[in-house]
């Protein structure tokens, strides 16, 4: 994206892959929840995301040790020039679908067309910035974009190429357990409707011995089992029936991994460390709801939240606080002074961000930890009454109307809804009734997808190198198109301006103001409530399951681990 690579052309393997890793054996991983449909392409249905890596490849690779940086995949080689108003690839003449298909240029043009006009919002969005989408020949294949993007080269050489002779494309966007065709390293085998899905290593994979992939898919086969909730789940890796998991809960982190497997050794856990900003995990506002359209009302909310007394009580106090969109990074506008780079970027949005987090001094409102902090309520209740709100004996109500104020957070797994429960009773100090709904994910998904709620808990997970997905998730477009990330609404000219301004940086100190001006606008507009984040990873695995001890920037990954031999 900027810069060079960090690897020379003629590099072995990734510096986080074991490249003389044993292939072989079966690895069991969990999933909560189920599917209908194996096509994570499309808006409707709840699909596998592992799909994407695991069977239908891109024309370039990511490399997950870096910032944005994108190695030869199925394409052999990529030209464009200096603004990037165009992107051009030659194809490895060795690439083949697991139909035994090659892979051309038709192919490339097809998947463009396809998911520019029934993929999901993201992929529209990117792909309508294209303006001219050619094959010189069946090997090469060319975009010119409607203006000059220097991500948008990259974007394209992350677009998932199916077969196009696998594909009915009227019936694309229904949902489906019919697996897509791709050239990638697993094909779908078994699948259990709803519940279990087994990936089969392709033995014919054309790009076993391409240096992106050593070390990478040891396992013969992959088997994704879905349980109906956590605790089901914590109890089949209990029993052996799952190889490793990752851990969200700090109470069952600090003390449900007493358990025979644990004191024998044969189960061990990790915390892995990880060099990319830490997800932004909050209560979410959606501020299409006339509730919680005013900023006053949102900031008294965020103010009602105890971390403090949440930490302590229920998670061992093993969480940190987040504060930042883009938390534990260079990006971060936590803790540093708006530099003239930012103050020129935000002049024609004056007041767009407040004084606290332009100087840098902003943090999440601190409580002291009792559960019951009178000067957090107050000042909560101050900003409420500003916005037309008062107490009547012990309820909140509107101001005129006598409306009582009261909303709904849906939840779709247990910790969720323990955790909402927690933030309603605090919220009831105040006379607020937060009622909340548990719905099965499903359900969930279609409801937050259409933006059918009033709050929901989300995370938004970040790179180092943010760009055309940033509109996705807050971009006054993407809040009126059902299916984007920008859950909460946001309409923000500042914010889109801040967005355009990260997309145009070719200088690391322009890009670097940017993600932190729209840090800054997204910490403004008090959209969610943040929540908290973990040091880490937390793993636990089986030992039969072996891993490289060096992670990726973003902590291990199961693409990466084998089987142990003898085991």
């Amino acid at each position: 994206m900027r810069g060079a690579p960090d690897l020379p052309a003629d590099f072995s393997a990734l510096p986080y892959a074991n490249a003389d890793a044993p292939k072989g054996g079966r690895l069991e991983l969990s999933m909560t929840g189920t599917f209908d449909s194996l096509n994570p392409f499309i808006i409707k249905g709840s699909a596998p995301t592992f799909i994407r890596s695991y069977v239908v490849e891109s024309l370039m690779a990511r490399s997950l040790d870096e910032p944005f940086t994108l190695y030869p995949l199925l394409a052999r080689t990529v030209t464009t020039d200096g603004p990037r108003s165009f992107v051009e690839f030659s194809l490895d003449p060795r690439a083949r679908f697991s139909s035994g298909a090659p892979v051309t240029s038709a192919d490339v043009l097809f998947s463009f067309a396809l998911m520019r006009d029934m993929g999901r919002p993201n992929h529209r969005l990117y792909y309508a910035k294209v303006a001219r989408a050619e094959a010189p020949d069946a090997a090469t294949v060319r975009f010119t974009f409607a203006e000059p993007d220097r991500e948008l080269a990259l974007i394209m050489g992350l677009m998932p190429v199916f077969d196009r002779s696998t594909i009915d494309r009227d019936r694309f966007e229904e949902t489906s357990l019919t697996s897509l065709v791709g050239s990638g390293p697993y094909k779908v085998g078994a699948v259990e409707a709803g519940s279990a899905i087994t990936l089969e290593r392709r033995a014919d994979y054309w790009g076993r011995d391409e240096p992106f992939n050593r070390g990478l898919y040891n396992f013969d086969q992959v088997r994704f089992t879905y349980y109906r909730d956590v605790n089901t789940e914590f109890e089949a890796f209990k029993k052996g029936l799952v190889d490793a998991r990752f851990e969200y809960d700090p109470g069952r982190w600090e003390t449900g991994y007493d358990f025979p497997a644990t004191r024998s050794g044969q189960v061990v856990r990790e915390v892995i460390p990880t060099g990319t900003p830490k997800p932004y995990s909050a209560f979410v506002f959606n501020t299409r709801r006339p509730i919680f359209s005013g900023e006053r009302v949102r900031r008294a909310l965020i103010e009602l939240f105890d971390f403090e007394w949440l930490d302590r009580s229920f998670y061992h106090g093993l969480y940190q606080r987040t504060g930042s969109f883009f938390e534990g990074s260079v990006l971060a506008s936590s803790g540093r002074k708006a530099d003239a780079r930012e103050l020129a970027l935000l002049a024609p949005f004056p007041g767009s961000v407040v004084p606290d987090v332009l100087a840098g001094t902003y943090r999440p409102p601190v409580s002291d930890g009792s559960g019951r902090d009178r000067a957090r309520l107050r000042s909560a209740l101050d900003l409420l009454g500003a916005a037309g709100w008062e107490l009547r004996k012990g309820g909140l109500v509107q101001q005129g109307s006598g409306a009582p104020f009261a909303f709904e957070i849906m939840v779709a797994t247990r910790e969720q809804e323990r955790l909402a429960l927690a933030y309603a009773s605090q919220l009831k100090r105040a006379g607020i009734t937060a009622q909340v709904r548990f719905v099965d994910s499903v359900q969930f998904d279609a409801r937050r997808s259409a933006y059918d709620f009033d709050m929901v808990p989300f995370a938004w997970g970040q790179s180092l190198s943010p760009g055309n997905e940033q509109a996705f998730y807050f971009g006054a477009a993407a809040a009126d198109t059902p299916g984007t990330r920008n859950y909460m609404g946001a309409k923000s000219p500042a914010i889109d301006a801040a967005i355009a301004a990260l997309l145009a940086a070719e200088d690391e100190d322009d890009y670097v103001a940017a993600a932190r001006v729209l840090d800054r606008l997204l910490i403004s507009g008090a959209y969610a409530v943040p929540l908290f984040h973990t040091p880490g990873q937390w793993l636990a695995r089986w030992t039969r399951i072996e891993r490289p001890a060096r992670p990726a920037l973003y902590g291990t990954l199961p693409e990466t681990w084998w089987h142990a031999p003898g085991r």
